[in-house]
């Protein structure tokens, strides 16, 4: 294969994923550049998602079935599996644009230093038509340890994994996905992956469409474990990124990490609430506000945002 058409491997962990990966294959069949492989590792899922596989014909897309050993270790098994010299890590359930795949090697442009990202946006219900563009996301080269702390400046960072074209070399420096953690697992690995390149490079024409409110998936698992997952994948990116440059700005991005855990896990979860509170308290405190819109908000301005989380909390488990 020529030089400027790459072997693309496309790693996708799946777990019952079978309402929506028929679509998901078919936005990677679909794509113009068609120099790739698909590997889909089954990771013991008990719905239809392996019988779906199986129906798969294309050459391009190799299955592998596993019992359940979560998100992180399905990925890893499905980067054993690859060959390509450029590495996409995909959700299940997201979609792309056509010409996603094809836009980003270009960007690349056979810099192995290099990692490319494009834009994205969500849509719920199975719509495209609930479609809307992210516009407040940081659609600007730059090096990478600058495009993260402006990314996380008063914000949450978007760090998904289709957004991201990794060349191999670099995944080999960086490591894989750490298998102790689940939740926002993506947080820890694309901070530790990103500040091992010299420069992001933003792709034009090229959105990811992420599936957002599915019931029962990782992102919503508020499991004890999740929320230890959670905290660790924070105290793990933030350190890297501490690493990079010890400031008063980067301690503020920390701060703010761990006060939306707390905002998050309050008060089901309250030994990593206080494990949280503690590392706001070390990095100088935080000011973001407690995220709340509507009803919540105006209890919240009542009754203060902990005994607002309290009844959300108590209300939901009644229900």
């Amino acid at each position: 294969m020529e030089r400027n058409t790459p072997l693309v491997s496309v790693c996708m962990p799946a777990y019952n994923a079978g309402e929506y990966i028929a679509d998901t294959v078919k936005s990677i069949i679909d794509q113009s550049y068609t120099n790739w492989e698909l590997i889909m590792v089954n990771d013991g899922s008990t719905d239809d998602t392996a019988a779906i596989l199986n129906q798969l014909t294309d050459t391009r897309i190799k299955v592998f079935h596993q019992e359940n050993k979560g998100p992180s270790a399905a990925s890893n098994q499905a980067f054993k599996l690859s060959k390509g010299k450029l590495i996409k890590f995909m959700d299940a359930d997201d979609l792309l644009s056509p010409n996603y795949i094809q836009n980003q090697v270009s960007v690349i442009n056979d810099d192995e230093d290099a990692i490319a990202f494009a834009a994205w946006g969500r849509f719920y219900n199975n719509s495209l038509k609930t479609f809307r563009l992210d516009d407040n996301f940081l659609t600007k080269s730059m090096k990478p340890a600058e495009w993260l702390i402006a990314s996380m400046t008063d914000k949450q960072v978007m760090l998904q994994n289709a957004m991201f074209l990794i060349p191999r070399r670099i995944l080999e420096v960086s490591g894989l996905w750490n298998e102790t953690l689940s939740l926002i697992n993506d947080f820890e690995f694309f901070i530790r992956v990103l500040l091992c390149a010299h420069e992001l490079r933003f792709t034009n024409d090229a959105i990811l469409y992420y599936r957002s409110g599915l019931a029962g998936s990782v992102s919503t698992t508020t499991s004890a474990k999740g929320a230890e997952s959670a905290y660790h994948s924070v105290n793990l990116g933030t350190q890297y990124l501490l690493q990079q440059e010890t400031s008063t700005r980067v301690n503020r991005i920390a701060a703010d990490c761990f006060q939306r855990l707390v905002y998050t896990f309050y008060p089901q979860h309250k030994a990593v609430v206080q494990k949280a509170v503690l590392k706001v308290k070390e990095l100088g405190g935080s000011s973001i506000a407690f995220p709340a819109g509507g009803y919540t908000k105006i209890l919240a301005s009542v009754l203060g945002w902990k005994a607002t989380q309290y009844l959300k909390f108590i209300f939901k488990n009644r229900g």
